[in-house]
C-alpha cells in the first residue's frame, strides 16, 4: 500500500525551447508498453531535471540510489565517479520520509492501494482502498508505469519510487511522500536496478 497522490496543476516554465534529438528519443512515445505512453513535452521541463550523466557527488558507492531531497534529484551511482541523475517530485511538508533502505521489489504497471490514513483524509478514495482491492493499473494510476518499493530494517516504509503522468510536478514537492518520476525515466531506472539495491533518501541536499 502507499500514498503518492497530488492535485497539482501545470505551471509554465520560463526556459527557452531547445530541441534535443537524444532527449526526444528518451522522452518519446512508448507504444510498446502494456498501456502505451504518450510523449513527454520535455522542453517544458527545466533541463536540470531531465535524465543525464553527471559526476557522482553523493559519496555513496557504485550501485546505490540516492534521493537528494533538497534539490529534487535521484542519483544511481556508477563506477569511475559517475552517476545517472533524474529529476523527481517529492512529498510536500508533513509527508516526507528520509533514511536508508533497500528496493525490496519492483513492479511493472502496479496497482495502487492508498493506505487507510489517506482514505480517512480523502473519502473519495474509498473505492481504491485496501479493502476494495486498490486501483487497476493504467495511465491514470498514481503509481504510473513502474514502482520500486522501499523497505527499511525489513519493514515496508509505504514509500515508493514510481512513475507519474504529471510531468509538471517534477522538481516540486507536491505528493503524499513518495518519489515520483517521469514515466519514461522510471522505466529506465527500473531496468537498471535489481532488487535489494541500497537507497539513501537524504534529509538535506548534496553539496
Amino acid at each position: 500500500m502507499t500514498g503518492c497522490a497530488t492535485t497539482a496543476r501545470p505551471v509554465a516554465v520560463a526556459e527557452p525551447v531547445v530541441l534535443n534529438p537524444a532527449e526526444s528519443l528518451m522522452y518519446g512515445a512508448r507504444p510498446d508498453e502494456l498501456f502505451p505512453l504518450p510523449a513527454i513535452p520535455y522542453q517544458r521541463i527545466p533541463s536540470r531535471f531531465r535524465r543525464q550523466w553527471v559526476d557522482n557527488i553523493t559519496g555513496e558507492r557504485p550501485g546505490t540510489l540516492v534521493v537528494d531531497t533538497a534539490n529534487h534529484f535521484l542519483y544511481l551511482t556508477y563506477e569511475n565517479g559517475k552517476a545517472m541523475r533524474y529529476g523527481v517530485g517529492l512529498g510536500r511538508a508533513g509527508f516526507e520520509w528520509a533514511g536508508r533502505g533497500v528496493i525490496q521489489y519492483k513492479r511493472k504497471w502496479p496497482r495502487w492501494t492508498p493506505p487507510d490514513e489517506m482514505v480517512a483524509r480523502r473519502p473519495d478514495l474509498e473505492p481504491y482502498s485496501i479493502a476494495n482491492g486498490g486501483m487497476d493499473p493504467g495511465l491514470t494510476n498514481p503509481l504510473g508505469a513502474r514502482a520500486l518499493y522501499i523497505f527499511s530494517n525489513g519493514e515496508d516504509t509505504i514509500y515508493r519510487i514510481h512513475g507519474s503522468p504529471e510531468w509538471w510536478t517534477i522538481g516540486k514537492s507536491v505528493s503524499s511522500g513518495c518519489v515520483r518520476m517521469l514515466n519514461q525515466d522510471v522505466i529506465d531506472l527500473h531496468d537498471r536496478v535489481p532488487n535489494r539495491t541500497e537507497i539513501l533518501v537524504t534529509g538535506g541536499g548534496m553539496v
